[in-house]
């Protein structure tokens, strides 16, 4: 499966701080969770990629 491959599964998305100064992505999926943490610093670059694809995004939808 790849970046653009559609799937008909469902997951849940949870994102926030921790109590030990990192940032995580939790996911959640068909009874599998996955915890991912991040640096401040991680977690700020991962945020500039989701808005860079979203305006790539955006520009192919016009």
């Amino acid at each position: 499966m790849g970046i653009n491959s559609e799937s008909d599964i469902e997951a849940n998305l949870q994102i926030g701080p921790t109590d030990q100064g990192m940032v995580r992505l939790f996911i959640e999926a068909q009874g599998i969770e996955i915890p991912m943490d991040f640096s401040p610093e991680e977690a700020e670059e991962i945020a500039q990629e989701i808005i860079a694809s979203a305006q790539a995004a955006r520009a192919k939808g016009s």
